[in-house]
């Protein structure tokens, strides 16, 4: 593993791990990205799986909101649909659109088209990414890596796209589950290697984003998406620890799964992500003590003035504490959102909790 510049600020790691901090560590889903200008200006010169492809912008992306803002921690520029695109899967970013899927999976007969790949190779761009960004952020802050979580995947590489009800990929679930765990499977070892391999690369935290947990109700959830989540937390620190490396904390972000707190917060991971739909309180009882929570300012408080954003910071530190607390939004920030507006917010979460 390659040597790295010495890190300056480990409140990010501290806070995951539930050890004490000087102030809460605040980061912001979506940092690196379209509510940049400058991001806009290297967006408008490259396609934006070729920037994901591209080590060395990439890193420039991510350094950009660490540059600006006081924030504690860094997250590599990629996306999650880098691992259906690992899978042999042909993935294009539509400006007005999204991702678009040119062929996807339509009944269980299609899994066999996917090709298991090489993680090592296939996604080495972000793994070079990450080891060039850990360099240049000279230890300044932690680098995060991450992946999509296997049921969010499988909905994307089913849909073809995005979706307002999931219910093709669903629609797999009740007829075919079979074939849906095999799916998952799959899906769930790449992750494992893919994680495995960021944090060889230099990832000091990993994230899973399990964006479509809405979409599903607790039986579902407990059946298709829950036990992948534990599988990769558990496998992923195995794997570390028999390579001799260390241990890095693992975040569970499963939005809209309000109704399996309690069980994510068994999970194993280290820290678990709420949405703004979650009352931190409440909260805190079914996660319990030992877990570090996540969040969760609604994205859309940013359009706030700025006296507005401050008192709802004051009302999250009275709810969160300062230990065992990430300060960050519900979900990722939008692409409108006024760069200001992420300064006051980081701003008055170091001056609300600091020491």
């Amino acid at each position: 593993m390659a040597q790295f510049p010495k890190l300056l600020n480990d409140r990010l790691l501290r806070a995951a791990r539930g050890e004490s901090v000087d102030a809460a560590p605040v980061w912001v889903m979506r940092q690196a990205g379209r509510y940049l200008p400058e991001f806009r200006e290297m967006r408008a010169e490259a396609d934006f799986f070729k920037i994901c492809q591209t080590p060395e912008l990439a890193c420039e992306i991510t350094l950009q909101p660490i540059r600006r803002f006081e924030l504690d921690a860094a997250i590599i520029f990629s996306d999650i649909l880098v691992v259906p695109q690992a899978l042999g899967m042909k993935v294009e970013m539509k400006p007005g659109v999204g991702p678009v899927f040119d062929k996807p999976l339509v009944n269980p007969g299609d899994i066999d088209r996917l090709t298991i790949p090489d993680v090592n190779t296939v996604l080495k761009y972000v793994f070079d990414a990450i080891t060039l960004t850990r360099h240049k952020l000279e230890g300044k802050v932690p680098l995060i890596g991450f992946t999509g979580a296997p049921w969010t995947l499988m909905s994307y590489m089913i849909e073809g796209g995005g979706s307002k009800t999931q219910s093709k990929a669903k629609k797999w679930l009740y007829q075919h589950p079979e074939a849906s765990h095999k799916l998952l499977k799959i899906i769930t070892d790449v992750n494992v290697e893919y994680l495995v391999g960021q944090v060889r690369a230099g990832a000091q935290l990993l994230q899973v984003f399990e964006s479509n947990a809405e979409y599903l109700g607790p039986v579902e959830f407990s059946k298709f998406a829950l036990p992948c989540l534990i599988e990769i937390n558990r496998r992923v620190k195995d794997k570390l620890v028999a390579e001799g490396l260390d241990i890095v904390p693992m975040t569970v972000f499963a939005k809209g799964a309000h109704y399996a707190l309690a069980e994510l917060g068994g999970s194993g991971y280290d820290v678990v992500g709420l949405d703004w739909t979650i009352d931190p309180t409440e909260a805190r009882k079914l996660v319990g003590p030992n877990v570090t929570l996540q969040g969760n300012l609604d994205p859309c408080g940013l359009y706030a003035p700025s006296t507005d954003i401050e008192a709802r910071v004051k009302m999250m530190v009275q709810q969160f504490g300062r230990d065992r607390w990430i300060a960050n939004l519900g979900h990722g920030i939008y692409p409108d959102m006024d760069p200001e507006s992420v300064e006051t917010f980081v701003n008055s979460i170091h001056s609300h909790t600091k020491l």
